[in-house]
């Protein structure tokens, strides 16, 4: 079996709660978590940042201290960071052309600065405008196209997300029309309200319309998050876990970190027989540019 690469999804935009107490908050705690997360076998980690009262953030200033943390670190750990902020919409009661509050929809530009700024080698591109449990995200092709070109253009590599079928086929257009360039790489979103649900047969589904050659990794959520790893591995492709994604390490027992959570998953790649790509090999897998130095480095 060839390598599989493990993705850590660190922290999340999920509500703060008494449940999601293990999951961290700070950029001291995101970076923290990414560096535990690689000790144990994570070869990339998926970034969102938050505000000191665990509210999803998208503050540049927090994302530039937990990449300058991880850059002045002693790993080669792949920097994946969010560009999924900004696309909720919830329509107001008595105007539905009004956003409600909690609506964060704003502009491209906006939503890939950080990235434009800090030069990940992998940034995440939320492909489809779907239910989004019980709000929805509008994510237009005249929006995706833009931020597609716009973290291209700094060397950063999409990860098209994607969450259903229709979400393929979109991504399949923009490759075919040149916005996409390189190999793709497709991560499979499973198990979210409003999306393809957490099991086999969606899994299977999905896969038949991936484009020839496309690289590919998939996730489930919550319960569905071991067994897609299983699944995955099994299928050939890549595998994400983290707190972002599930709280729990069992049935009833909340994971104390995300370290737990990938140790978890290199259980199941070994079981299977297979092996988690190191970062290095992960790059080369994906095609990434190397990053050497700091933040500040790169960006000069």
């Amino acid at each position: 079996m060839s390598k599989t690469i493990l993705t850590c999804a660190v922290t999340g935009a999920g509500a703060y709660s008494e449940r999601t107490r293990h999951v961290p908050v700070t950029p001291a705690q995101i970076a923290d978590e990414c560096l535990s997360s690689a000790r144990a076998g994570a070869a990339v980690c998926h970034i969102h940042v938050r505000e000191p009262s665990g509210a999803p953030s998208m503050d540049v200033g927090y994302y530039r201290e937990v990449v300058e943390r991880i850059r002045a670190s002693d790993t080669d750990l792949v920097i994946n960071l969010t560009t999924g902020a900004g696309a909720r919409f919830i329509p107001a009661e008595d105007d539905p052309q009004k956003p409600a509050p909690g609506s964060t929809l704003t502009t491209p530009e906006i939503r890939v600065r950080h990235v434009v700024e800090l030069r990940p080698e992998i940034c995440s591109l939320d492909i489809g405008t779907m239910n989004f449990g019980k709000h929805a995200v509008l994510n237009t092709p005249a929006h995706v196209t833009a931020m597609a070109l716009q973290v291209q253009a700094v060397g950063t590599k999409p990860e098209l997300e994607v969450f259903d079928i229709g979400h393929i086929d979109l991504a399949r257009r923009m490759i075919d029309s040149g916005v996409i360039s390189g190999t793709p790489f497709f991560q499979i979103c499973l198990g979210v309200a409003g999306g393809a649900p957490a099991t086999p047969q969606a899994l299977l589904s999905l896969l038949q319309f991936l484009p020839t050659g496309a690289l590919w990794g998939g996730f489930g959520i919550s319960a569905g998050s071991l067994p897609m790893v299983a699944q995955c591995v099994l299928l050939g492709g890549h595998v994400r876990v983290g707190l972002e994604d599930n709280l729990y390490l069992r049935r009833g027992e909340l994971a104390p970190s995300n370290a737990v959570l990938v140790e978890q998953a290199v259980n199941v790649i070994d079981a299977l027989g297979g092996s988690p790509a190191s970062p290095a090999e992960a790059r080369q897998i994906l095609g990434l540019r190397a990053f050497e130095g700091t933040v500040d480095a790169l960006c000069n």
